[in-house]
């Protein structure tokens, strides 16, 4: 008799919501006030990104690189210095001196647009590597992002079964007053109530720890306050990508271009070498000033003595060749077309890899894409429909608080996997737009 009253309740119950529904779009089901969600004065996603690509540590440290590899190449366009030597002898207890000074210039003929040639090939792999690091740090910001607002998300589901269960309970204990209630039915709500706050604070704790895993990333204190703009579902609102981006990922991604030009880094390593052996060429000029004599005497042209001294001036110049006989760099040749090697073959497999992880990422974007609409557009209102139902048979006592207790679990069991479709998507989405190789 009692489960036939159960049934024609919750069919009743059932009919009035479904009329009060009739006509209306099915919507998710309200939430309260996210404390870690501000939709006015928030941090944006595109905002995050664009601090973490401004601020992050390791980022700029990563980007002095490029300073370094700017340094080497104005210094490889430099030319070599001229050597200057001076040179004084003296007669030791005697009067003769001599005084020299001569310069020494190597003419690098063949040498310096070998360097520049390597140092520029250096700059671009260097600025590549540089891109590569913010689209990994980008990707990083999304990812985490997401995970935050997914953590914020399920704290708003635990909020609002926290305050309902409250309500619930005072609705019971006031019965249990009036003695309409048995006291077990309160006992019951009591711990159920209370297993909802503790995992509210378990939720609260996973969202912290996400919140400050994102302010790490954009490069602020832990202990500063940092609120997200943006929920879980507006997130996973992004529209799709457009398809021509995902067929050129392979040719525009940082770190492939990173192994084209580390090609020809070693292409100009070997270059390089070849133009140092060659012949060098330097050229030398010097003078000499003497002054010697010796201690006996001699006519002068007016017919007197006089001691014989003189001083003497000497000019020299020539060139120097260094003939590369022996030493025609064969080892560095050697070893600068074995880099080449290894670099073109790192080049394939990057590019491979680039397709194979769109690939993967696109395939799980769309799957994950489409169990998030099974779940928008009919599961969770349902699920919520259910328990409303289930709980208003209960108000009207055609329903135990067992019931409400099995209905409210299976409730929160499918909001849990709701918010885990919703974070699985958007790591899908995340994984795609990192695969595609977009920083921002």
């Amino acid at each position: 008799m009692r489960t036939n009253q159960l049934i024609a309740s919750v069919v009743l119950a059932a009919v009035v919501s479904a009329v009060s529904l009739h006509g209306q779009a099915p919507a998710p089901p309200p939430a309260t006030t996210s404390p870690y969600v501000d939709g006015r004065n928030g941090v944006g996603l595109e905002e995050a990104i664009g601090r973490a690509l401004e601020r992050e540590p390791s980022l700029q440290a990563e980007r002095t690189n490029i300073g370094v590899a700017r340094g080497l190449r104005q210094q490889a366009g430099l030319r070599p210095n001229p050597a200057i030597s001076l040179e004084r002898r003296d007669e030791p207890g005697g009067t003769d001196n001599q005084t020299s000074a001569g310069i020494e210039w190597p003419l690098d003929l063949f040498r310096r647009q070998g360097r520049i040639n390597l140092a520029d090939r250096e700059l671009t792999a260097t600025e590549f590597a540089v891109a590569d690091r913010e689209r990994l740090l980008a990707a990083s910001v999304r990812l985490q992002y997401g995970v935050a607002a997914a953590a914020a998300r399920a704290v708003q589901v635990a909020d609002d079964q926290v305050n309902t269960s409250r309500r619930l309970l005072d609705l019971v204990r006031a019965r249990i007053e009036s003695g309409a209630t048995p006291t077990l039915e309160g006992d019951l709500l009591d711990v159920e109530w209370r297993r909802l706050g503790a995992e509210r604070l378990l939720a609260g704790g996973r969202v912290d720890v996400a919140l400050v895993t994102l302010k790490q990333l954009l490069g602020i204190a832990p202990d500063q306050s940092l609120l997200l703009q943006q929920t879980i579902e507006e997130l996973v609102a992004e529209p799709a990508i457009d398809a021509a981006i995902v067929t050129s990922a392979s040719s525009v991604r940082a770190d492939v271009r990173e192994a084209e030009a580390r090609v020809t880094v070693a292409e100009a390593r070997a270059e390089q070498s070849r133009s140092e052996a060659r012949p060098e060429v330097s050229v030398f000029g010097s003078y000499m000033r003497m002054d010697a004599g010796f201690s006996q005497q001699g006519v002068n042209l007016a017919g007197s003595l006089e001691r014989v001294r003189g001083r003497f001036h000497y000019l020299a110049a020539g060139a120097m060749v260094t003939v590369p006989l022996f030493n025609r760099n064969q080892g560095q040749i050697a070893a600068a077309q074995a880099q080449r090697s290894g670099a073109a073959a790192r080049r394939d497999a990057a590019a491979l890899a680039v397709r194979a992880e769109v690939a993967g990422a696109q395939a799980l974007d769309l799957q994950a894409r489409r169990a998030v609409g099974m779940y928008a557009d009919g599961i969770i209102t349902l699920a919520r429909h259910n328990l409303d139902v289930v709980r208003q048979t209960f108000d009207l006592g055609r329903a135990t608080v067992f019931d409400v207790l099995a209905e409210q679990r299976r409730y929160l069991e499918i909001e849990q996997a709701y918010t885990n479709a919703l974070r699985e998507a958007w790591e899908a989405r995340t994984a795609l737009v990192r695969a595609l190789g977009e920083s921002k």
